[in-house]
């Protein structure tokens, strides 16, 4: 059964792409800051009606050396059937692409790090003829980011910490530095953030105490929370474009020609007192450009 963690696992990989390099980097293996990263099909499946579905792939262009694929796989226990299926991930996508493959597998508790590290080995009689070494990140090896300025800095990589984390005696402070952390960035970062660890976390006591840290209180004293934040911004947002289509109504009704300078103005307004005034003018305004005729800030 796939889970919400599950899916997180992965698709933060195909979503926020710059937690690569220090993920990477946590394993000891150096990739530059600056690459492209493509999300590319994970349908391993061949003509026969075996189907074969690999979580993520990426196809990785570093910026200081060759292109590669990255398979990722989330695994939240020991499955023995994938010691044969990631040998067939590797060798398929070699095949099928001709780049070099690496195989990354997220984890979230030790037993199945230890475990997924492998190496998986295909031979008999003495003799080798395949052998595979997954890349394995954890709970063990993935730093659990607790302080508030390094979660504002990296926000993936501290989103990805929680959800590694969720089952460790770190993750109230982790989930703590995060919250703090979203309240300082934009609100469609923040929204994404707050949303993955919503779904990922689901209900358990990390995702109860995430939705606390989230929830409608006064966590951050004089600035409101981030969902607070988001209410109020969406709700200032939509009485604004409601005001904006009353002004161009009365100024329609009145058979008063709006160019479409004058209309875009008007509808990317996000000033609800500007356009309030804008609205009283539309009642006695001759030509469109009286609008903005009384408000020295409004030269047309």
């Amino acid at each position: 059964m796939v889970t919400p963690a599950h899916e997180g696992m992965h698709r933060i990989f195909q979503e926020r792409p710059e937690i690569l390099a220090p993920v990477f980097g946590v394993l000891g293996i150096e990739l530059p800051e600056k690459m492209t990263v493509d999300a590319i099909v994970s349908d391993a499946t061949e003509t026969r009606p075996m189907a074969r579905h690999i979580d993520t792939v990426l196809r990785v262009s570093p910026s200081d050396g060759e292109d590669f694929l990255l398979a990722v796989e989330a695994q939240e226990r020991r499955d023995a059937k994938k010691e044969s299926s990631w040998p067939y991930y590797v060798a398929h996508l070699q095949s099928k692409y001709e780049l070099p493959v690496l195989l990354l597998v997220v984890c979230r508790d030790r037993a199945t790090t230890k475990w997924a590290a492998g190496p998986f080995d295909c031979g008999t009689r003495g003799w080798t003829a395949q052998r595979t070494f997954p890349l394995v990140i954890g709970p063990d090896n993935l730093p659990a980011i607790t302080d508030a300025r390094t979660a504002a800095e990296k926000p993936a990589m501290a989103a990805f910490s929680a959800l590694a984390h969720a089952n460790s005696p770190d993750i109230d402070a982790i989930l703590d530095a995060l919250g703090h952390a979203l309240s300082g960035l934009d609100l469609d970062a923040s929204g994404y953030f707050w949303q993955f660890l919503e779904k990922t976390l689901g209900k358990t006591p990390a995702g109860e105490k995430w939705k606390d840290i989230m929830g409608f209180v006064n966590y951050f004293p004089g600035q409101g929370t981030l969902l607070e934040k988001a209410y109020t911004e969406g709700e200032a947002k939509g009485e604004a474009r409601g005001e904006a289509k009353a002004v161009l109504s009365v100024l329609e009704a009145r058979e008063i020609p709006v160019s479409d300078a004058i209309r875009e103005r008007v509808t990317t307004c996000t000033d609800i007192n500007r356009i309030d005034g804008w609205l009283r003018r539309a009642v006695t305004a001759t030509r469109a450009e009286d609008l903005f005729a009384e408000d020295p800030s409004d030269d047309a």
